[in-house]
């Protein structure tokens, strides 16, 4: 059996800030549809997914820039219920699809081309509609 010993007697202390990642940035930036006021995300990370998701966002009218290191805003006033996902966009990254919950509940009404993404086995929608 492996275990760790640790001796010390030291109080640990100090502050670490955790970079940001993909899987927590997606859903948060899909989120930001449900409201029309500007919100700021820190801690995001620059990578092709988060990119792709705010390029997603923006082609449905939102205003979507970088605004420091790992900083965006994000405005969404704009955005109107004649948005249309970019389906090129959309099969960039399986993400697109947690745009859906957002744009229904503000409009009442979304039409999704299907995900794209890497093929990683099966990675169902069915939870997402059984929640709509």
């Amino acid at each position: 059996m492996e275990k760790f010993v640790i001796e010390g007697g030291t109080r640990l202390s100090g502050t670490i800030v955790p970079a940001g990642n993909k899987n927590g940035a997606l859903p948060i930036l899909a989120a930001c549809l449900l409201t029309e006021d500007e919100v700021t995300l820190r801690n995001v990370p620059r990578i092709r997914d988060v990119e792709a998701m705010m390029l997603l966002i923006e082609g449905l009218g939102a205003d979507v820039r970088w605004t420091g290191q790992g900083e965006v805003s994000v405005d969404c006033s704009a955005v109107s219920a004649d948005g249309i996902v970019d389906p090129e966009l959309a099969e960039r990254i399986r993400a697109s699809f947690l745009l859906s919950g957002p744009l229904l509940a503000r409009f009442g009404q979304v039409r999704m081309p299907p995900p794209g993404g890497d093929v990683i086995g099966r990675r169902r929608l069915d939870p997402h509609l059984d929640a709509f």
